[in-house]
C-alpha cells in the first residue's frame, strides 16, 4: 500500500510513547511526479485517515488502541518542495482541529517535523 491508495490504511501500530500512529508511504518524488497530482493523493490519503480515526474504525480494528492519541505520520522518500511544507502546515492545522498529529518523517534524513 501507498500514498496512491488513497483508500486503505497503509500502516497502524502503537509506538513506544503510547501513540496509535498512522502511516502513510508516500514514495513519490516531488520534481519527478506532477506536483499538484501529488499533493492531491496526499490530501485524500489524509482524509481517509481523518475518517478512520472520527469513525471510530482505528478501534474496531485495534481496541487496544482506544483512548490514545493519534498521530498521522507521513514517511516520504523525497524531502517535500517548498508547495507541499505549505501544504503541510495548513493540513496539519485541519488534522489538528480533529485531534490527530501530523508528522513529516524522512528516514533518508533521519528528520521528524510537526506541524
Amino acid at each position: 500500500m501507498a500514498i496512491d491508495d488513497t483508500n486503505k490504511i497503509d500502516i497502524l501500530f502503537k509506538d513506544r510513547e503510547g501513540h496509535a500512529v498512522l502511516v502513510i508511504a508516500d514514495h513519490l518524488d516531488w520534481e519527478e511526479f506532477d506536483e499538484g497530482e501529488h499533493l492531491l493523493l496526499l490530501q485524500e490519503k489524509l482524509n481517509t485517515y481523518l475518517a478512520f480515526v472520527d469513525g471510530g474504525q482505528i478501534v474496531k480494528v485495534r481496541p487496544d488502541l482506544k483512548g490514545l492519541p493519534v498521530v498521522i505520520q507521513v514517511d516520504a522518500m523525497q524531502a517535500p518542495s517548498e508547495k507541499a511544507l505549505q501544504f503541510y502546515r495548513v493540513a496539519g492545522k485541519a488534522v489538528a482541529d480533529a485531534g490527530v498529529s501530523l508528522v513529516l518523517h524522512l528516514p533518508s534524513l533521519g528528520t521528524t517535523t510537526r506541524f
